[in-house]
């Protein structure tokens, strides 16, 4: 697999500085559309896993921003600070899709 881009999926400002005090760095997109992205490429947000999954059979990396959120939290927009107070981390994923019939 080719090396691609880094695609950042957030629409929170702490989220993006984050990341970029982190390494991470590319176009920032609040909204995903699976066509603009190529195997290759990288996501990092936060995804519902059936949409990762997604991604991951069509060889896009997919990286999760885990954030575990007090109850307080919830709702507001969490600065770098913050997240870096909640312990936040960036994690891949190997999702296994099993079908129920």
């Amino acid at each position: 697999m080719k090396a691609g881009r880094t695609i950042i999926l957030t629409r929170h400002p702490g989220a993006v500085e984050f990341l970029a005090n982190r390494g991470f760095c590319g176009p920032i997109v609040a909204h995903l559309d699976i066509g603009m992205l190529c195997s290759g490429d990288r996501v990092i947000g936060t995804l519902p896993i059936n949409i990762a999954a997604t991604l991951q059979s069509h060889g896009i990396e997919y990286w999760h921003l885990c954030v575990h959120q007090t109850a307080a939290d919830r709702g507001r927009e969490l600065s770098e600070v913050r997240l870096e107070e909640l312990g936040t981390r960036i994690r891949r994923y190997t999702i296994t899709e099993i079908f129920w019939s």
